[in-house]
């Protein structure tokens, strides 16, 4: 055997005699009393909370990251703002302040006060309604006696949220909540995209991500010159706002719809010299109405690719949708397979987006092209302006050879 060979299997058994024998090495950012405890969480991580409580009860010692996971939420939980929200962020005609959904300040866009974040869009404008996905939750039905009652929801009753592995991300270098943009590709009013686009927004909020569903109604028809339509504006900003995206589209005719497609032409391949969605994550997924097929995911997969965004390994094909939500309990998932896969998906996204999105974000895009385009220039150049100075050189070697 080669004594290069020798030397990395020497490595190796050295490396694993002593974490075996040591412990300790294993877990370095841990609390001494999690030290010698070899199923301690991993930093940064919240358990399950079977798993969270089991350990409570066996130790006084207080938990790397112990307690209960709490789930995202912002200030607005109704569907109407309060007299001073409406006095500041509507116009005289009641309808919601456009100015309010640019990204001219990112500060203010990223406030979980904004007046976007309720449950009903602009009835004039379709802007807002990005908690749209909660308005089952608050709905009052009433059953066969008489008696009312709220709409099952499988993810707190199922006991799917005490199950879920999630991040607690103050602690983690991101700092906040991540923030998700979802997108679905139908207008239908029974649309099963937006039901599924839906049910991944309640699963991340859950996770503890801060989530905002865009309402593609309203949105023209891709043309430059109505750049600054108010529902092209806000998904821009809602674009520059986030860390990553999920997409849920139809399969038609073989791929995406022109409803979600419309939505991605409308994000810009640059702003400036930058692409807006360069390093953001994304999570794709897609709804059938026969039997299952992954057109539209791998679709999908290609504009993601394309639009430089990394995309989370797993994804989600609902095969006959119309069978997969009950109608009667407000469009919620049905028990399934399929039901279990989105909920894997949103999980593993969680995850992903935080690994991606961690400390070394901006490594992952920090390309050798561009910074020596910033030592030669002083500045990344926009494409009009390198096309500008390629003709300024083409005519200058053409008046040189002349």
């Amino acid at each position: 055997m080669p004594s290069t060979s020798l030397k990395l299997v020497g490595a190796l058994f050295l490396l694993f005699w002593s974490t075996h024998t040591n412990p300790k090495l294993l877990f370095a950012n841990a609390s001494p009393a999690d030290q010698n405890d070899t199923t301690a969480a991993t930093p940064g991580i919240i358990q399950p909370l079977q798993q969270t409580q089991q350990k409570s009860s066996s130790s006084s010692s207080p938990l790397l990251f112990g307690g209960v996971p709490r789930p995202f939420s912002t200030t607005t939980t109704t569907t109407t703002m309060t007299d001073d929200a409406v006095a500041t962020q509507t116009n005289g005609d009641g309808t919601l302040d456009a100015s309010a959904f640019t990204y001219d300040d990112p500060e203010a866009f990223a406030s979980i006060s904004h007046p976007g974040y309720t449950m009903d869009s602009d009835p004039e404008t379709f802007l807002g309604g990005w908690l749209a996905h909660r308005k089952v939750l608050q709905e009052e039905v009433t059953d066969e006696n008489g008696e009312t009652t709220k709409h099952k929801d499988w993810i707190q009753d199922d006991g799917v949220a005490e199950m879920m592995t999630r991040y607690d991300y103050e602690t983690m270098p991101i700092g906040r909540a991540p923030r998700l943009l979802v997108l679905y590709g139908s207008l239908r009013e029974t649309s099963y995209s937006r039901k599924m686009a839906y049910e991944f927004a309640r699963l991340l909020e859950v996770l503890g991500c801060d989530v905002r569903v865009y309402n593609p109604r309203g949105l023209p028809v891709r043309d430059p010159v109505l750049d600054k339509n108010v529902k092209v504006q806000e998904l821009r900003a809602l674009t520059q706002w986030s860390d990553g995206h999920v997409w849920v589209s139809p399969e038609m005719h073989g791929t995406v719809t022109g409803v979600f497609k419309n939505q991605i032409d409308w994000i810009p391949l640059n702003t400036g010299s930058v692409r807006p969605t360069q390093g953001k994550t994304c999570l794709v997924a897609q709804v059938n109405g026969g039997s299952q097929s992954f057109n539209a995911v791998n679709y999908l997969r290609l504009l993601a690719r394309w639009m430089r965004m990394p995309c989370c390994t797993n994804q989600s094909s609902v095969a006959k949708a119309w069978k997969e939500f009950d109608d009667e309990n407000g469009g919620r998932m049905k028990p399934s397979s399929f039901r279990d896969r989105v909920v894997d998906c949103a999980e593993e996204f969680a995850k992903f987006n935080a690994l991606v999105r961690g400390p070394h974000a901006d490594e992952l895009t920090n390309r050798y092209s561009e910074r020596k385009e910033k030592e030669e220039k002083g500045r990344l150049l926009t494409q009009a302006e390198k096309e500008a100075e390629k003709d300024k050189n083409a005519t200058i070697t053409n008046s040189r050879k002349a």
